[in-house]
């Protein structure tokens, strides 16, 4: 695949999601791997493989040794095996990957729904060059979404702005795939390759106390936050479907100097959140660990327990499938989100 990735300048183009700093100073860098659990393997294939386009493989051959290390990695009970599907965008290395868990039996759903105000990982973002093409796509293939494709304009840095055309698909496992196109010459959010399609290049999560997670991601993983706006819902036209008048927080959150592989965080204001039965955390189903490179596996750690992180496990060396030969350790971010991040050898 041919990639797109020139013929975008942020300083043309006023970027509020510009970089603010340089990726020498970043300490984690853009997300790598999210982490989805599921028994569902032909429903994730429809949606990632046939309906966003992106590459598989599996099941991968895994030791038993590597099973034992992401056992402690993860606090996967020993009842409970899986098949490990790895799914990339063909000839875009710096979008996301997803890491499938298939698991051997049912566990409890991360979410009860696909409400859009339920609290927990929310989404993964794709990026792609025609949101309406890829709109009828997902449909056809049998995917509902929130609600009809939504247009709206987003300021830049000037006071001008461009048109976003946004659809929030309702994904398998109660999760959201978000079909997302930036107009007016921006830069789209990940690298797009020659048919159109990109990402996953963000993942969102729905929070509250937003003030004590955005410190555990700034803080423990030295990201740094790249927009942080107050949004008032456009409600039932809205591409979330959230109630009328709903007002919610909206942060950027991007490693140092980085341009895709960032994290996005809604905090309502005015609404309380739904709240699921369940933890948001593998091995239950669902998207429950966000993957990141480190330059500083050691600095992450002191920084995690100077900030009161739960620590799962400390540093372990294997060989990832993933990510390769690198040094290893989980923590849990504020909600229970669980955290990887490996330093490589």
């Amino acid at each position: 695949m041919i990639i797109i990735t020139s013929g975008f300048s942020y300083a043309e183009t006023k970027d509020a999601l510009a970089p603010q700093s340089s990726v020498k100073d970043a300490l984690a860098l853009p997300l790598h791997t999210a982490t989805i659990a599921t028994v569902s393997l032909q429903e994730s294939l429809l949606f990632y493989r046939d309906g966003m386009g992106m590459t598989v493989e599996g099941p991968i051959k895994l030791t038993q040794s590597q099973i034992d290390t992401q056992r402690k990695l993860w606090q996967i009970p020993t009842d409970i095996k899986w098949e490990t599907y790895k799914l990339y965008r063909k000839g875009i290395s710096q979008a996301i990957q997803i890491q499938l868990l298939v698991l051997n039996k049912p566990t409890p759903t991360i979410h009860d729904s696909w409400n859009s105000m339920e609290l927990g990982p929310f989404s993964l973002g794709f990026p792609n060059d025609n949101t309406i093409k890829l709109d009828k796509k997902i449909r056809d293939k049998g995917f509902g979404a929130l609600n009809v494709l939504e247009s709206y304009p987003i300021p830049r840095t000037d006071g001008t702005t461009y048109q976003i055309d946004e659809t929030i698909f309702n994904a398998p496992d109660f999760l959201h795939g978000v079909a997302i196109t930036r107009g007016g010459g921006m830069a789209p959010l990940g690298p797009i390759a020659k048919d159109g399609l990109g990402g996953p290049a963000y993942s969102a999560q729905i929070i509250e106390n937003s003030p004590q997670h955005l410190k555990f991601y700034t803080d423990v993983l030295g990201l740094e936050i790249r927009s942080d706006r107050e949004f008032k819902s456009a409600g039932d036209k809205g591409a979330m479907n959230l109630p009328n008048g709903t007002v919610f927080r909206f942060a950027i959150v991007y490693s140092k100097g980085a341009t895709t592989g960032h994290m996005l965080f809604v905090d309502f204001r005015n609404v309380e959140p739904v709240r699921p039965t369940n933890k948001p955390t593998i091995p239950n189903i669902g998207l429950g660990m966000w993957t990141y490179p480190v330059t500083d596996i050691n600095e992450v750690l002191s920084n995690a327990k100077q900030y009161g992180s739960e620590i799962v496990s400390g540093v372990v060396e294997m060989d990832s499938p993933m990510f390769g030969k690198a040094k290893v350790a989980t923590l849990r971010a504020p909600n229970g989100f669980l955290i990887e991040v490996f330093e490589a050898l």
